[in-house]
């Protein structure tokens, strides 16, 4: 099985005709996504051609769009000043996952954005994250599929470049996945590690989890104490960020560390008092989770 989204997804491309929209839109139908529309506001009534000759119609609202082909997924591909109120038109249109790809999105917006859409009931998965996929199923976002295999193990993270060198670790290593969740790394994000590993403990399949973290906030200590109280499966745990000195701001709007409970150091001790097993390399994690599994 897998979370989130699986061959019943039904992907609408907010976006669909940008440079980015449509490139990703060809590499999600490759991999064999189903898309079934896309939205770009003037564009309505024309058709984006899929690699296989498809032609996935091109509507100017969400509403439109749901009304006419029911997607249960959204995958925004809009620039930072629009993207939040992308977001809530498909909040607004009933879509139950949305995936935002868009980085740099200001944080006003996205407060506004993320209450919307609790609001509606919809989950919004980033902004500023690679997206989800789920092996030999369904891709939403740049997650590359070239690395990826099925298998028992569940990859969440908040680094999109890091979470492919864990799930290509796996891969090397002969262990495949579940499906993979990159979160986001801005300081508000929708979905988090604990609705992930929540998410995996409930998932028959998920045999084993790898939750990768970096400096800067508190949102790993607290999957660690949700890990210890509630989930049965092994965790396998990696920090990023392990040399950053302090107050330094590394790569990510997030990763910002504020006195002591941030750091690198602080996290790995919780992950370790909390039963995770820390790897201090991203090389370390296939061989951790392979001995986890008993492999």
């Amino acid at each position: 099985m897998s979370i989130f989204i699986d061959d019943a997804t039904r992907l609408v491309i907010q976006g669909i005709t940008g440079r980015d929209g449509s490139f990703h839109a060809t590499q999600m139908m490759e991999y064999g996504t189903n898309v079934v529309a896309g939205v770009t506001p003037g564009k309505g009534g024309q058709t984006f051609e899929g690699p296989n000759g498809e032609q996935v119609p091109i509507f100017d609202t969400m509403e439109q769009a749901v009304e006419q082909t029911a997607p249960n997924c959204s995958v925004i591909y809009v620039p930072p000043a629009f993207a939040a109120s992308a977001i809530m038109e498909a909040a607004d249109a009933g879509v139950p996952l949305i995936v935002a790809i868009t980085e740099g999105i200001p944080v006003l917006d996205m407060a506004r954005a993320h209450a919307y859409a609790e609001d509606c009931g919809s989950r919004v998965l980033g902004p500023n994250c690679p997206g989800l996929i789920t092996p030999g199923t369904s891709k939403v976002g740049i997650l590359p599929g070239s690395i990826v295999t099925p298998g028992p193990v569940g990859v969440v993270s908040r680094s999109g470049t890091l979470t492919y060198e864990a799930v290509y670790q796996l891969t090397q290593n002969g262990i495949g996945q579940t499906t993979c969740v990159g979160i986001g790394g801005d300081p508000l994000i929708g979905t988090k590690f604990i609705d992930c590993l929540d998410a995996f403990r409930n998932d028959p399949d998920t045999k084993a989890i790898v939750m990768i973290g970096e400096i800067g906030g508190t949102d790993e200590q607290e999957a660690a104490e949700f890990v210890k109280e509630h989930v049965d499966v092994p965790v396998v745990g990696f920090i990023a960020g392990q040399t950053a000195p302090p107050g330094r701001r590394m790569g990510h709007a997030g990763a910002i560390i504020s006195g002591s409970a941030g750091t690198a150091a602080e996290k790995m001790e919780v992950f370790e008092q909390n039963g995770i097993a820390v790897a201090e390399r991203p090389s370390d994690i296939g061989g951790l989770i392979r001995d986890a599994l008993g492999a």
